[in-house]
């Protein structure tokens, strides 16, 4: 079954790049105008950034009691990255991957599930810092409309959110679970014309929340466990804005500190709010107007737009075909490992 999954995915992808061929082809096209040697460097860069995000990762986990590498916790989060955009489920597609890794892992899903969402929540609020510089150098040059405000605002409504399910699961595992439930019963209604079977365990809901509440209790007993990642959060956005400073100085285009900062920004939070995955198709006009407001000529911000977007998005999502793969083809979770060793062990042994 697995491996029939990671074959649909994969199908997904082939149909997504060919149905994108033409954004591709252009992106390429702008990379051979631009210096090699800086656009290099900021494949480099963004390549620390991913690392970086998997030692984020790699405290959260800890400070939830579970222990990971943090070169694979990169892998699932481009794998994460990677199966969202294609199937253009949202932050819930993400979820799913870190939560079936973490099952072929032996690892609780519900402190898994909270992993996930506390790095999505410290991923919120790091950006949040960042727009916000991004708004205040927008209002000094009077170019702050109500757009940018409006996206930051939902920008900031999904954290609350997020936050809300953290508290709820801090609080009151049980309610969380009775929620879990109703909505799980809620999806199978829905599906069951189509599977005709229950798609949702919704039995599993309540021992979910219960795991959800003793790794939110575990990292409430070490606070300091809490600082490193909104550190690590924060220094993941500025190797982001390095990444933008190096295509710069790869299209000898003129900036400032300002433009920098709120050209990425207003780049995240285009494609976090646009309604397409990634916010393709959206965030390359969007970004590029946004640029030129800020006094970059718009054949430059056009070019320094595009190749942004082929280092910080396709590239992404060719590493996502290699990381999904490699996920998929994993060892399996030690629970699994144990069971076989012990199948292994049973029929080895002479009857009497």
């Amino acid at each position: 079954m697995r491996k029939l999954i990671i074959a649909v995915v994969l199908f997904l992808a082939i149909v997504f790049a060919l149905t994108r061929m033409a954004d591709i082809e252009q992106v390429a096209r702008t990379f051979t105008r631009g210096d090699a040697r800086w656009l290099g460097m900021a494949i480099l860069v963004h390549a620390v950034a991913l690392l970086n995000v998997g030692i984020l990762l790699q405290a959260v986990y800890r400070v939830l009691g579970m222990q990971e590498k943090a070169g694979r916790l990169a892998v699932v989060a481009v794998a994460s990255s990677f199966f969202t955009v294609i199937t253009s489920s949202g932050g819930w597609g993400g979820l799913a991957i870190f939560i079936a890794d973490g099952r072929r892992r032996g690892l609780p899903t519900g402190r898994v599930a909270v992993a996930a969402a506390m790095y999505y929540l410290y991923d919120f609020i790091s950006a949040l810092a960042v727009i916000g510089l991004g708004l205040v150098v927008l209002f000094r040059r009077n170019r702050l409309e109500g757009g940018e405000v409006a996206a930051a605002a939902i920008l900031a409504g999904y954290a609350v959110v997020l936050g809300v399910w953290l508290y709820l699961g801090f609080r009151a595992p049980e309610k969380l679970g009775q929620m879990l439930e109703s909505g799980g019963r809620l999806v199978n209604r829905l599906l069951r014309p189509f599977v005709r079977r229950e798609y949702i365990d919704v039995s599993r809901a309540r021992q979910v929340a219960l795991d959800m509440g003793a790794g939110l209790q575990d990292a409430r007993r070490s606070p300091e466990g809490i600082v490193l990642p909104i550190a690590l959060a924060l220094s993941h956005k500025a190797l982001m804005v390095s990444v933008l400073f190096l295509v710069f100085l790869a299209f000898q285009q003129a900036f400032s500190v300002g433009t920098l900062i709120a050209g990425f920004g207003l780049g995240y939070l285009f494609m976090v709010v646009t309604p397409t995955p990634a916010g393709i198709g959206f965030v390359e006009g969007l970004l590029t107007l946004a640029l030129n407001g800020l006094g970059v000529p718009l054949a430059s911000a056009a070019v320094i737009t595009l190749a942004y977007r082929g280092i910080t998005l396709w590239l992404v999502l060719a590493y996502g075909v290699i990381a999904m793969r490699w996920i998929g083809a994993g060892s399996a979770s030690p629970l699994q490992a144990n069971a076989t060793s012990a199948t292994t062990e049973s029929q080895s042994k002479p009857d009497g």
